[in-house]
């Protein structure tokens, strides 16, 4: 009787072993299918440019350097960056020094010129920035340290508000001077200048997102967007240098790794248009 007893027990244990790694198995097949859906349909430039892909759906930092990565690259002058504010942020937490000085440290260590269409790894390498990579690199820090901010797309510019002891702040990344706006009426006004009309339609899908505007009238967009979605818009900024040069295949393929990261209708829209005008180039 004890020896059934001790047989039933035993059974029962296989059985749950056997669902349990059933179970296990079947989690990481569905894992391992996301991460095949992921990257699937796309082509990539280079082992590297596939490998920072698959491994910035983690950490950020390495999908923005996705882009372009044909070359070797260094993490020197980030490292350095983030060594020298650890320190700051050890000593002060998330104080307005903080703050400023991720501002201000930035522009001298990453920020050196402005140049449209500029990418992560060009203001990393060079120092060429535009408003994407620039952001990119501030709100990076601000997630370190714990900061309460939001990336703001708008037409053709992007830009930080951070939220700071009940204040808003804006960071313009590409004025170094003043690029630090504070006081509540200059960030009011500052913020007026980009508010959306529901009505109005964005007039252009390959103009990049670069530099302020000039024009305040007209918005059309005027969004919250993550990490992820600001690399999406990276990707974007580079579909449109092979846009305008008319190469409308290698356009397509960035705007189709766009919109895995970011499900925008002006992504959405110039992926069209370059496959449009893929097609009547090859039927000619």
């Amino acid at each position: 009787m004890t020896v059934t007893i001790v047989t039933l027990a035993s059974s029962q244990v296989k059985k749950v072993l056997l669902t349990f790694i059933l179970i296990s198995a079947i989690g990481i097949f569905a894992m391992a299918q996301d991460a095949i859906g992921i990257i699937e349909g796309l082509r990539f430039e280079s082992d590297s440019e596939k490998e920072l892909w698959e491994a910035g759906q983690k950490n950020p930092y390495l999908l923005f350097r996705a882009v372009q990565a044909e070359r070797s690259l260094s993490d020197e002058k980030w490292d350095g960056l983030v060594s020298e504010l650890d320190k700051k942020f050890n000593k002060k937490g998330t104080h307005l020094s903080v703050l400023r000085s991720i501002f201000e440290k930035s522009h001298q260590q990453l920020f050196k010129t402005y140049e449209q269409h500029s990418t992560f790894n060009d203001m990393l390498e060079e120092g060429k920035y535009d408003c994407v990579s620039a952001s990119a690199a501030l709100a990076l820090l601000l997630e370190r340290y714990g900061f309460v901010y939001k990336v703001v797309e708008t037409d053709y510019h992007v830009f930080i508000v951070v939220n700071h002891e009940g204040k808003d702040i804006i960071l313009e990344s590409t004025l170094p001077i003043g690029g630090m706006i504070t006081a509540p009426t200059e960030v009011i006004a500052y913020l007026e200048g980009y508010k959306a009309d529901d009505s109005t339609q964005l007039k252009s899908l390959n103009q990049r997102l670069g530099a302020p505007k000039a024009d305040l009238s007209d918005n059309a967009i005027f969004r919250k967007v993550n990490l992820t979605e600001l690399a999406g818009l990276q990707y974007y900024n580079d579909a449109i240098s092979y846009f305008n040069d008319q190469r409308f295949e290698k356009a397509s393929t960035q705007l189709n790794k766009a919109l895995k990261l970011y499900n925008s209708e002006r992504i959405e829209g110039l992926k069209a248009l370059a496959e449009e005008q893929a097609n009547l180039l090859a039927s000619n």
